[in-house]
């Protein structure tokens, strides 16, 4: 900490690809592989540049699927590995994400979420993969995924997505919204070691006896890269602690269980909130991204019309903050909930953490427009159960 000390900060104007681009290299990555897609692609273009200059590598693959495909495959060789897309690629990239998830395979996949359905409106922005991104997969299985609203955010909750798939064994997905990942904002770069970086527990007993899929006291197996001396196996089937296919129904239920219970115990760890202006409040504004400025600005909007409100942001989207949500709504009269969909991906995770007695107030937009703090300010105005989406032309 002392050497640290003594070094000067590097202040940059970034984009938020360009910061994503940073912090998954501060974290150590050396891969990444990808096709270019709106709005990500600046993302692919600074690993591009990066990679190579640090003895990592870049690869432009011929579509999403073998873009996943080869960074669970640099994983599995040892090498921290990431990929970007946005709505249509990610869409691609499930079957493979499942193998991530089976395989405990720790690797890092950032949405830049766009306006949809299908092609939609390509360069415009949307929060509406909040529930692809939870249940993309078939069967029972779980992910992190993380949510930045900043240019700073993109660095760190980058890093931290990093961490988390390194330490829990697990595929992290980094979703911003279209606004987040272009915008451009003075970023001070931490300083090696400031930021805490984690890599993965590798085994430390004899190759003999590796087991890849045996799980430590802390619910997580060591793991190996391939090339070294441990030699294992990586199946997307049902297996046991040794890698290989079992279909025995108790193992099969020891499986799941552990896939889910790796992430659930260490849960308190993960879910990472912001909170602003709740002390004293009774509004509650809960929001993610872009939207996060909008809340805020809101917020200090209806607090000079003499409404308390407060915001509570969602770094975490999944595992969903359904605790820290309780327990701040129950101490607000109302909850409002803005988000870039139409359906209200994240208000229906709201109404299941308070209850249907709650009043939720939703705001939608599905246009390719920012929810504004005046969409937000109306919903806390409107009477009780009017529902108005803020899509008008």
């Amino acid at each position: 900490m002392k050497a640290v000390a003594t070094l000067e900060r590097e202040t940059r104007l970034l984009q938020g690809n360009q910061a994503i681009a940073e912090g998954a290299i501060y974290a150590g990555a050396r891969f990444y592989a990808g096709y270019p897609i709106t709005p990500s692609s600046e993302i692919a273009d600074e690993c591009a540049k990066r990679m190579p200059e640090l003895g990592g590598m870049y690869i432009q693959m011929e579509d999403e699927m073998a873009s996943i495909a080869a960074v669970v495959g640099a994983s599995l060789a040892g090498a921290k590995a990431l990929t970007a897309t946005s709505g249509p690629g990610f869409s691609l990239m499930q079957e493979n994400l499942g193998l991530a998830v089976m395989g405990e395979v720790p690797c890092v996949v950032v949405d830049v979420q766009r306006s949809g359905p299908s092609t939609g409106l390509a360069t415009k922005p949307a929060q509406s993969d909040i529930m692809q991104v939870r249940w993309g997969r078939h069967g029972d299985q779980s992910v992190i995924a993380l949510c930045p609203a900043t240019v700073r955010e993109c660095f760190t909750l980058t890093v931290q997505a990093f961490n988390f798939a390194e330490r829990f064994r697990v595929p992290v997905v980094l979703m911003p919204d279209e606004i987040v990942g272009h915008m451009r904002e003075n970023v001070a770069l931490p300083l090696p070691g400031e930021i805490e970086v984690v890599d993965r527990k590798a085994p430390a007993g004899p190759p003999a006896s590796y087991l890849p899929f045996k799980p430590d006291e802390d619910g997580i197996a060591p793991l190996a890269a391939y090339g070294s001396e441990y030699v294992f196996h990586v199946t997307s089937s049902m297996h046991g602690t040794d890698g290989y296919s079992n279909n025995d129904p108790a193992n099969a239920a020891w499986r799941v269980r552990q896939l889910h219970e790796k992430i659930e115990r260490h849960r308190d760890e993960i879910v990472l909130t912001q909170s602003y202006y709740t002390e004293d409040m009774d509004v509650l504004i809960v929001t993610l991204g872009a939207t996060t400025r909008a809340a805020r600005t809101a917020a200090l909007e209806a607090r000079a019309q003499g409404i308390k409100a407060g915001v509570l942001q969602l770094q975490t989207v999944w595992p969903f903050a359904d605790r820290e949500i309780a327990a701040l709504g129950k101490r607000a009269r109302m909850v409002v909930v803005p988000e870039m969909n139409y359906s209200g991906q994240v208000a229906g995770e709201v109404l299941k953490a308070l209850g249907p007695g709650a009043d939720i107030r939703r705001v939608n937009k599905f246009n390719g427009t920012i929810i504004t703090p005046q969409d937000i300010l109306d919903a806390m105005l409107r009477p009780a159960g009017a529902q108005t989406q803020g899509n008008q032309p």
